[in-house]
């Protein structure tokens, strides 16, 4: 039912072994695009009452895919065989399944980008497939844009995305990146390269439980957390116990320690002390400057009183000065504004003045140019008058034309043949540049043959003199030989010399050619790759004497496989002779006991073939060197004329270019003169036309000036009234500057009487300000102090000393309260006695040697340090505990199914095995039991009764041993997977016919069985008389030129025509 395509020419047919389907329509596949109406979209999926399993595959569309115009395949619900020729569209078909159902193209290992699947020649692809669900067919669209690499997806023909549709799939138990369900042909091989770890996460995911494989990745993470949590513990716990080790080793130099901090926080106390005591000194005599400053205060305050009464008197003189000041600034603001009219009437008049004086210039202006203008008329009537005549004078050159263009044609011809000339010379050049190449080349290859030469001749004369001498003998007397002799010599010589070499005959008939009795294909299997005549050269004749006499066209040539199978390729392959990389097998059979006796002989190492020399060869480059010096010649002396007849070309073509160049000058020279003439004569007619009536200039320029002496007249009676109103606010502005000199004569005199009592009030002001300068050095001193009392005792400039460290508070200078520590009550209160004692304590305090304190810091810290780690360290024994109960309790229902799924497998694979008369089995292997990440399914197989079970690996089996055990795991995993269909795309293609065909009955009879999931086995070929099951689907895929449209095929129509064939053939 499926019907890839190639080219668009080639539909394809297919054909099925089951019943018919319900709706022929569905049968019929398409290659090319039909020009048919396109069919009515599918109606919705609905329940389906066939014996699919949930999620099974009802139908496959294709379009522009791969080879597929248009393909529709309805497979079946059991196994379904898809057979057909290499390129038909097999793989097509589960390529199309895989990216349908949401797969990767990694998956299949063919591309890397969807885009890669669309057909060549087509912009888009789509792919569709119908899922089987209880409630209701699940169908998936999902269509390919080539340009831009995506795909748009829809799921029962409404758009989503691709993430729901892998949870759809998901949902179902699909597993297209599973090589336990789904083995495309370019993963194949990749099955057996499965580490036994991956085979078993593979094996979980694919008929395990759903929790079996979640349960194995929790077991792995804790176990992960319980490696780390027991390192962490042993760390901890080495860690704290050198910590207490350490700890107690510096116990004692920690207790000498405190005893001399005890004497430095006495002589810490008593130098905290001292600032207090040199405080309370220095505010005793702050407060005695302070109450003289407060008397002295006071009589600055009467002394200022007594001198209100004349300050207001002053104040009112100086509002009156103000005053006056202010009006005198009014008139003189006036008369400024009164100047500066003046000043613009005056500008007025100026500017009148000024363009009378610009009109009269203009006049003259107009006057100079028609003056101007005149003479240039006269100048240039004069210089056309001069043209003309030397236009007269000059010779008509007209004649002259015929005489340029001849030269012209004599120059393009000249020209033309110097091209071609120089091309020509160029072409010799690269010809000899070839030639001489192609002679070094030759001449290379020469020297290299004759070094060949001499190694060989070389090798021939230190080992067999006689034959070396021959060869020399042979070279001299050629001539004497009718047919041709190679080297070495062929026939037995005797001469002169009485030299005796082997020499043989070549067969009349050749055999260099005849072919070999078997195929190379029938030998391929066993390793060999090729025939003992293909892997080396030599002349006709010397070939043709080996095939006939030692056969060598009949001898096959085998790899390192061949050997490991020599007994069974003896025995099936019955050849004579066979040859490996490093042995040679003769067999042969007994005279009495017909008994194949087989003997093997190690090969030497080459000794006289390592150098090869073809003297046909040599013999033809010689006179291909010869040909190559002759032509070298030729070309020389044919490139020498060339360069002879270009450098007369040259020549010829200058003396042309010289003539052309003349004549040219003499023909333009006229109609230079003609253009000059012209352009003066244009020049002319614009300078006549631009004519100007000085009357009329004349009269404009006096009526304008008329005007503008009307209007200055008007200027000068009103710049005459302004000067009038400057001169009477002048003498306003003088009577108010005589006042205002009076009040200030008044202020004058009441100034220097309170200018004397300030005097008396200043040096009262100076003795306050001494007295307060006192005060504030001496409050700056007690602060200082405060400040640095209250450095010593480690407080804030706001913070208050607690109570129980107090013994007074007194009132400090600024308003704040101090507060020396308690403690201060036991000391001594004189700076005598305090200094006293602090030596004392210094000295006792000295005593004490030898004391680091980062040793007492790294014991505190330390001491912390246990106490913590004490607690983390029951953390984490607590937290152990409850993992490795947590592995308790996950390994339990993990291990158990697992080793019951593993013991079915092994049970189903063991019997597959048993059946083909070979072993196999498989189990579960961890080299250690807690290690979960380490658990693995391991395969072990034996084909052979001699030998043991081996674990199946990419190297220790052959191609079709590692088919045959791929597909027999595969199948013990059918009847116990939970995935609704399985695909095994060509694994049949290494396995020999016996293997082929009992593989094949395992899979009819395990697919075929009711309950099992889907199977898709594609293969290009089987068997002849395989066992079939009613049950089975066979899906032939064909292409060719001849092939049916889409809308032309109905498989109802063709069973009824070939029942009329059956029915009219006996008749005829």
């Amino acid at each position: 039912m499926a019907t890839p395509s190639r080219k668009s020419s080639t539909p394809g047919t297919v054909a099925s072994k089951r019943a018919l389907p319900r709706d022929p329509s569905s049968e019929v596949p398409s290659k090319r695009k039909s020009s048919a109406p396109p069919a009515p979209p599918p109606p919705p999926p609905l329940p389906s009452s066939r014996p699919f399993v949930e999620g099974s595959i009802v139908r496959i569309v294709m379009e522009n895919f791969l080879t597929y115009d248009i393909c529709e395949v309805s497979p079946g619900p059991h196994l379904n065989m898809i057979i057909g020729a290499n390129g038909t569209g097999k793989s097509s078909i589960v390529c199309a399944i895989c990216l349908g159902l949401a797969g990767k193209p990694a998956f299949m290992g063919r591309a890397d980008k969807v885009g890669f699947f669309v057909k060549r020649g087509c912009s888009k692809g789509m792919v569709e497939i119908e899922l089987f669900r209880t409630s209701g067919n699940l169908i998936i669209t999902r269509e390919i844009d080539v340009a831009k690499n995506q795909s748009s997806w829809f799921i029962n023909k409404k758009s989503t995305t691709q993430k729901v549709v892998e949870e759809q799939v998901a949902a179902l138990n699909i597993q297209v990146g599973n090589l336990c369900q789904f083995l495309p042909q370019d993963k194949v091989g990749e099955f057996a390269k499965l580490s036994k770890i991956e085979l078993l996460e593979a094996t979980e995911k694919s008929i395990g439980p759903p929790e079996m494989h979640r349960y194995h990745c929790e077991l792995k993470n804790f176990r992960e957390k319980e490696k780390q949590l027991e390192t962490s513990c042993k760390e901890k716990t080495e860690y704290l116990e050198k910590m207490i080790q350490r700890n107690e080793r510096y116990k004692q130099d920690v207790e000498r320690f405190y005893e001399r901090k005890r004497h430095l926080d006495l002589i810490e106390m008593l130098e905290a002390k001292r600032p207090w005591v040199e405080y309370e000194n220095v505010r005793q005599e702050y407060e005695e400057v302070k109450l003289a400053r407060d008397r002295v205060k006071e009589e600055v305050r009467k002394l200022k009183e007594g001198q209100i009464p004349m300050t207001r008197r002053i104040e009112e003189i100086e509002r009156q000065r103000h005053t006056l000041e202010a009006r005198i600034k009014e008139k003189a603001t006036d008369i400024k504004e009164t100047s500066q009219k003046c000043k613009q009437k005056q500008d007025i008049i100026e500017r009148k003045d000024k363009q009378i004086e610009e009109l009269q210039q203009a006049l003259t202006v107009k006057q100079n140019e028609e003056h101007d203008r005149q003479r240039r008329i006269s100048n240039t009537r004069k210089m056309i008058e001069d043209l003309q005549n030397e236009l007269k004078t000059t010779e008509n050159c007209e004649n002259l034309q015929p005489q340029i263009d001849a030269i012209t044609n004599d120059l393009r011809r000249v020209q033309d043949e110097k091209a071609l000339c120089e091309g020509e010379v160029i072409d010799k050049r690269g010809e000899k540049e070839s030639l001489e190449k192609e002679r070094k080349s030759v001449g290379d290859n020469i020297v290299r043959f004759d070094n060949l030469m001499n190694q060989k001749e070389d090798k021939l004369r230190q080992r067999y003199r006689d034959t070396y001498d021959a060869v020399l003998w042979l070279r001299n007397n050629r001539d004497k030989f009718k047919q041709r002799v190679c080297e070495p010599i062929m026939l037995t010589i005797r001469d002169n010399k009485k030299l005796r070499v082997n020499a043989v005959i070549a067969p009349k008939s050749s055999y260099a050619d005849k072919a070999p009795s078997r195929s190379l294909n029938e030998l391929k299997p066993y390793g060999f790759f090729s025939y003992l005549r293909e892997l080396f050269d030599a002349p006709d004749p010397v070939m043709s004497f080996l095939c006939c006499h030692y056969h060598i066209h009949e001898v096959p040539v085998g790899t390192e496989r061949t050997r490991e199978r020599i007994e069974r390729v003896i025995q099936e392959t019955r050849l004579k002779q066979m040859y490996t990389a490093e042995e040679k097998y003769v067999v042969k059979t007994s005279f009495y006991s017909n008994k194949v006796i087989s003997s093997n002989t190690s090969l030497k190492v080459a000794q006289f073939l390592t150098v090869t020399v073809d003297l046909e060869q040599r013999r033809h480059l010689e006179e291909q060197l010869k040909e190559i010096n002759r032509k070298l010649q030729a070309v020389e002396a044919g490139l020498i004329a060339l360069c002879e007849r270009n450098k007369h070309l040259e020549h010829k073509d200058n003396e042309l270019r010289q003539k052309k160049k003349e004549l040219l000058e003499r023909k333009t020279k006229k109609r230079q003169l003609e253009q000059k003439i012209s352009s003066k004569l244009g020049s002319l007619k614009l300078m006549e036309q631009d004519t100007c009536n000085l009357e009329e200039e004349e009269r404009k320029a006096s009526t304008k000036i008329k005007e503008i002496n009307v209007q200055k007249a008007k200027l000068v009676t009103e710049l005459t009234n302004f000067v009038k109103i400057c001169t009477s606010l002048h003498i306003q502005k003088v009577d108010l500057i005589l006042q205002n000199t009076t009040v200030i004569s008044e202020k004058n005199k009441l100034e220097s009487d309170y200018m004397a009592a300030s005097s008396q009030l200043r040096i009262t002001e100076q003795h306050f300000i001494e007295l307060d300068e006192s005060r504030q050095r001496l409050l700056q001193k007690c602060k200082e102090l405060m400040k640095r009392a209250r450095q010593v005792c480690n407080l804030g400039a706001e913070q208050t000393v607690p109570q129980e460290y107090q013994t007074q508070v007194p009132t400090i200078p600024n308003g704040h309260n101090s507060s020396p520590p308690m403690a201060f009550q036991d000391l001594p209160n004189t700076l005598d006695e305090i200094d006293a004692l602090l030596t004392e304590e210094r000295s006792r305090a000295s005593c004490f040697t030898g004391l680091n304190p980062t040793v007492v810091e790294e014991y505190t810290k330390r001491e912390e340090e246990i106490e913590q780690l004490t607690e983390e360290l029951k953390i984490k024994k607590v937290e152990l505990d409850k993992y490795r109960e947590n592995i308790s309790q996950v390994k339990e229902r993990w291990l158990n199914p697992l080793k019951e799924l593993v013991e079915k497998i092994n049970e189903k694979f063991s019997n597959f095995f048993s059946s083909m008369q070979c072993a196999g089995e498989v189990d579960l292997h961890t080299e250690n039991e807690e290690d979960y990440d380490k658990y693995g399914i391991r395969i072990r197989v034996k084909f052979r009764s001699s030998t043991q079970l081996h674990e199946l690996t990419p190297h220790h089996q052959s191609g079709g041993e590692r088919s045959v055990s791929t597909m027999l795991y595969l199948m013990a995993l059918q009847e116990l997977n939970r995935c609704p269909f399985r695909v095994v795309d060509e694994i049949n293609q290494g396995m020999d016919p016996i293997n082929e065909r009992r593989v094949f009955e395992m899979v009819v009879n395990t697919a075929c069985k009711e309950n099992t999931s889907q199977y898709f086995f594609i293969t290009p070929k089987l068997l002849q008389n395989l066992p079939y099951s009613e049950k089975m689907t066979v899906l032939f895929v064909y292409n060719g030129p001849h092939m049916l449209e889409p809308n032309r095929w109905n498989l109802k129509a063709f069973q009824r025509r070939r029942r009329r064939i059956t029915f009219t053939q006996p008749s005829q």
